[in-house]
């Protein structure tokens, strides 16, 4: 089942294209790795794709709704990571998510804000400012603010962006157990390693178009097929055939 479609999906700013008619299906459970160069459209589409923004034209559906302005139903169905953490310095670790959690009507609020504490790894921090957290620990409260609400759709901004070696582990963590359960994730990420670490199927965006859509495969191939597309050294030889061979 597709449970989240951008259908002929274009945005500008003045002149200038974001993105230009791109069309995408994720299914339910799929864990989509969404590569391209800074400046391709990825967290746009991403924003889109989490009605964040709203495209210039094009269609965005979550479940088979659309997504327009002031549409609360298909927007329970997401979570959401992006750069900007979204949490208030002003209240605790614990009282970010409670107030989250409120806002998206979750029921038994205080058992579901330890539980993602815990999850996280910010069981002992859950009295403490989101402010005085390192990086990577607010980029952990924000994933767990993205989940409280448990939504069948994840969707994640570089989230490994400025995490260091161990940080970065405990995220990979995290993904292995949405995976699990059969979360459907899209993530965007400049760290091939990481993204195809976890990604079923990728998409490189181009100077905002969908320049390649296949099942992931190994770091090493996938790699030199994307410095081709994009047009930098170290792409695949000229008789290794088009990005669509093995």
């Amino acid at each position: 089942m597709t449970v989240l479609a951008a259908e002929g999906v274009e945005k500008r700013f003045g002149r200038q294209y974001a993105l230009r008619g791109v069309d995408l299906e994720v299914e339910a459970g799929e864990f989509l790795g969404l590569f391209g160069p800074n400046g391709a459209g990825k967290s746009t589409l991403l924003r889109l794709l989490a009605g964040l923004a709203r495209p210039t034209d094009g269609t965005v559906r979550v479940e088979g709704r659309e997504l327009v302005p002031d549409a609360v139903t298909p927007r329970r169905s997401l979570g959401v990571v992006t750069h900007r953490t979204m949490l208030y310095d002003g209240l605790t670790a614990r009282e970010n998510l409670r107030l989250h959690a409120r806002l998206h009507g979750v029921e038994a609020v205080e058992a579901r804000v330890e539980t993602l504490l815990d999850r996280v790894g910010l069981a002992r921090r859950g009295s403490d400012s989101p402010g005085s957290f390192s990086h990577g620990m607010r980029k952990r409260l924000s994933l767990a603010r993205a989940l409280l609400h448990d939504p069948p759709v994840l969707l994640l901004d570089e989230p490994y962006a400025g995490l260091d070696q161990r940080a970065a582990a405990r995220l990979d963590d995290l993904l292995d157990a949405e995976a699990a359960v059969d979360r459907t994730v899209v993530l965007t990420s400049h760290d091939f390693e990481a993204g195809l670490a976890h990604a079923d199927r990728v998409v490189v965006l181009v100077d905002g178009r969908v320049e390649l859509d296949r099942p992931a495969g190994d770091r090493e191939g996938f790699e030199a097929t994307y410095r081709d597309l994009v047009g930098l050294p170290g792409g695949r030889p000229a008789d290794a055939g088009g990005v669509g061979g093995p």
